[in-house]
């Protein structure tokens, strides 16, 4: 679990074929060693990775085609700069908001607008998630915890302060430019949860 709240910039070292999957060397020496051991839970770019071998600045970590087909993780080259969280522990501040990791599908850049010295940035999510957006929700972008703005049908806005510009890659945004997108756990729960009940009406 994480809480999208980015804890350093990586950089794609080199990304590796492994009979279909990828095995990715990844540059993340601001993470303490400690919260990067073997098999430890790594958020990057949103997407929640393994780490199979620790290296002195980063971490090797494997990316299945399940992920490679639905993140953006297969289209990164190496050098690409990169959001990376640990997972969270017992007694860390929840600074954003829960976060798996598993991303629920692929954005699109549609517009970057200047907002006194915020970035407004408006997305085009697919249709699916359209149902889990709403205004002043969370929202995950690229493994950064975000509040929505606005929403108009599967198309939303959010605004990045300076200090996040700074610190993720959230501020290199632009139009055309693929994202990956996890939206509220809380929705998806709420979701099921009526979804149940109202079954269980209809059969009474």
């Amino acid at each position: 679990m994480f809480t999208g709240i980015v804890q350093a910039l990586g950089r794609i070292v080199r990304a590796t074929s492994r009979g279909g999957d990828l095995e990715l060397e990844i540059e993340a020496a601001d993470i303490a060693a400690r919260r990067r051991r073997l098999g430890d839970s790594v958020c990057v770019q949103g997407v929640c990775l393994t780490v199979v071998r620790t290296l002195p600045r980063g971490f090797l970590a494997d990316a299945s085609r399940e992920t490679l087909a639905c993140t953006t993780l297969g289209g990164l080259a190496s050098g690409a700069a990169v959001n990376v969280e640990p997972a969270l522990k017992a007694g860390d501040a929840l600074g954003g908001h829960l976060v798996s990791g598993h991303v629920d599908g692929i954005g699109k850049v549609v517009k970057v607008e200047r907002d006194a010295r915020s970035l407004r940035l408006y997305f085009s999510a697919p249709r699916a998630l359209a149902r889990y957006l709403a205004a002043k929700g969370s929202i995950t972008v690229d493994g950064v915890s975000l509040t929505i703005n606005s929403v108009h049908g599967g198309r939303f806005s959010v605004n990045v302060v300076p200090h996040t510009q700074s610190v993720t890659t959230l501020g290199r945004l632009a139009p055309g430019m693929r994202v990956n997108l996890e939206v509220d756990l809380m929705a998806r729960y709420l979701e099921r949860l009526v979804g149940t009940r109202s079954r269980r009406m209809k059969r009474k």
